[in-house]
């Protein structure tokens, strides 16, 4: 049986989109399934200790962006380190993510393209042609997604439903990998750690 990993992401996280391409490809090479969740780190942090970006010290601000310049490096992403519209408000975005999800759509990719939606091209994901484009890179149409998908009061309540989850998983930040048997890897930075696991499960 293949391995499901679940998936908590934010699509406001620079560190979720630049995981998000190799961790495909990880998960793929393994055969696993990616059970993807967005949900509110707001809350998350709130709730485990964690701050929001502007509460920090400068000292972590600071190592933040040495550290992106770093991996957007490592990763030979032309991430944009300080994009116009970060944060924004992605609602609409992630209700299309989970649509696709229930659909049996690769919101996987979908994620991706909307993460270069704001981490590259300087889009907001406030924007519905932004998130159209983005899901059409994808494969997808988004109005058809929305049109035979729940309603937007669905889709929230989902929303909330996967916060509840990571939170009871032990999920802290963004991007966390979390393995049947409850491991968790939290960071892009640590997807070798998290293939080496699945290589020892496989059969």
């Amino acid at each position: 049986m293949p391995v499901t990993i679940d998936y908590y992401l934010s699509l406001n996280s620079p560190w979720t989109y630049l995981g998000s391409a190799p961790f495909a490809e990880i998960a793929e090479r393994n055969g696993a399934i990616v059970n993807i969740k967005p949900c509110k780190f707001g809350p998350i942090f709130e709730q485990t200790g964690g701050l929001p970006l502007p509460k920090r010290s400068p000292q972590r601000r600071a190592y933040r962006m040495m550290e992106l310049k770093r991996w957007r490096e490592v990763r030979s992403a032309p991430i944009n380190l300080e994009p116009k519209h970060f944060p924004c408000d992605d609602a609409a975005a992630v209700r299309l993510v989970i649509a696709a999800k229930l659909q049996g759509k690769n919101a996987h990719r979908l994620s991706l393209e909307l993460g270069r939606a704001l981490w590259e091209r300087e889009e907001t994901l406030a924007d519905a042609t932004t998130i159209a484009l983005a899901a059409e890179r994808a494969g997808l149409d988004a109005a058809e997604l929305r049109a035979s998908g729940p309603s937007d009061a669905e889709l929230d309540a989902l929303y909330e439903k996967f916060t509840q989850e990571a939170l009871s998983a032990g999920v802290f930040g963004a991007p966390s990998y979390v393995l049947p048997s409850g491991e968790i890897f939290w960071g892009q930075d640590r997807l070798d750690q998290l293939e080496h696991a699945l290589k020892k499960l496989a059969p």
